[in-house]
């Protein structure tokens, strides 16, 4: 039995990244031998163990044969035959494919038949074999590899060979869950707009999001959007998401904010009326598609909604920046609002030459929001019960309460 340190592990050791997580191959042994030695079973479709002591996963060194169209059309065989270099060739980039002795401190312990650590001193994603063609998964995780190593390009054979799978049709048949789990990766990595690049480029992002897709070459309104073409603004507006640490629910709205223009009428271009209700709309039916979680959900829908007014809200009223919270369902779900003035500040400064800027909207909001939550609701219903006031009428109250403090804080915000 041999153990060796492979995949992620030994790829960010090289770069001089941290180290989270260490994932093992183990040649020569059997199911039984691991167990005999104590190992935990966990693996369903290959055998994967978990540890004794420390629980990380331990792999018998395995193959894999294509057996059928997309992710799962695979026949997996593990032998105590199967060599470490057979293992590692099915890997999707060479710099995924490098092993390290079982301690992984030597250098002299490297196995790299495929010449990854090469490529990563080059700074290149390279698929290790032409198997990579068996999985359009590798499709989604070499665009994610390039938002996460900014400085890493694709080799141009790789995106021949993707673009060629996409041609085939084998990105119709990416399973929704694998689809997400990758989008939502990528999107929470140092530079999201790059994996949308690439999987502009092999022709993938046309295949799993057309509504994003076609958002390249709208134009927009110059005076607002110096970058003019609406991909290109979405672009900054995802790496502005990034800069500022946004949570996963604030880029998915970042995404999808902007959808419905790439369905404006030709002849009303460049301006987009309407729009908004239309990214509602197509934000939907991707959620749908790609299974998207509540959260992510709820929170881009209220953005595509909503992003146009908060970005105006400066010149509301104190009634309609209470019916502007009421939309937002700011009063019940506050933290929930705040991830939206967040997308909101990436759309405001993902235009060009507005990266710098300042957004007072989401601080102005949020104070417009605590002056509606410093209604005490209690009082204002026990006052109504006892004038025999109930039901909507109670919340008609509650409104007008509302709209008296923030209009007093505006006041307050006027006079100072």
């Amino acid at each position: 039995m041999q153990i060796y340190m492979v995949g992620g592990a030994v790829r960010d050791r090289l770069l001089g990244r941290p180290v989270n997580d260490h994932d093992w191959v183990v040649v020569g042994a059997t199911p039984e031998q691991m167990l005999a030695q104590g190992y935990l079973p966990v693996g369903r479709d290959f055998p994967v163990f978990l540890h004794p002591t420390t629980r990380e996963e331990y792999a018998l060194a395995r193959t894999e044969r294509k057996s059928g169209r997309g992710y799962r059309g695979f026949v997996v065989q593990s032998s105590p035959d199967v060599t470490l270099e057979e293992d590692l060739s099915r890997r999707d980039l060479t710099i995924n494919a490098i092993a390290a002795s079982a301690d992984g401190t030597s250098a002299g312990g490297l196995f790299d038949p495929y010449h990854g650590a090469q490529d990563i001193a080059g700074r290149v994603l390279r698929h290790v074999t032409d198997a990579f063609r068996e999985d359009p998964v590798r499709i989604l995780r070499v665009a994610r590899f390039a938002a996460r190593f900014t400085d890493f390009s694709v080799a141009p054979e790789t995106m021949q060979l993707m673009r060629e799978m996409v041609a085939h049709g084998e990105a119709d048949h990416l399973v929704a869950e694998r689809v997400w789990q990758e989008l939502a990766r990528g999107l929470m990595e140092e530079k999201p707009s790059r994996m949308f690049e690439v999987l502009r480029a092999c022709g993938a992002l046309a295949v799993l999001l057309p509504e994003v897709d076609r958002l390249w070459g709208v134009p927009q309104r110059a005076e607002y959007h110096p970058e003019v073409d609406t991909g290109v603004h979405l672009m900054m507006v995802l790496d502005m998401a990034a800069r500022l640490n946004a949570p996963l629910t604030v880029r998915f709205a970042c995404l999808t904010h902007d959808l419905g223009k790439g369905t404006t009428p030709a002849d009303v271009l460049p301006r987009h009326i309407g729009h908004e209700a239309r990214s509602a709309r197509l934000l939907q039916a991707v959620a749908e598609r790609l299974r998207v979680p509540v959260d992510c959900r709820e929170t881009a829908d209220v953005v595509a909604r909503e992003h146009g007014n908060i970005h105006r809200s400066g010149e509301l009223n104190a009634a309609a920046l209470m019916r502007l919270l009421e939309r937002c369902d700011a009063i019940r779900k506050p933290e929930h609002f705040a991830d939206v003035l967040l997308a909101c500040e990436c759309d405001a400064r993902g235009r060009l030459g507005f990266e710098e800027s300042a957004y007072p909207q989401r601080p102005y909001l949020a104070a417009a929001l605590a002056a509606a939550q410093s209604v005490v609701t209690r009082d204002i219903s026990a006052q109504a019960a006892a004038q025999g006031l109930r039901g909507p009428q109670v919340g008609d109250l509650i409104r007008r309460a509302r709209i008296e403090a923030v209009e007093r804080w505006r006041g307050a915000q006027a006079a100072s």
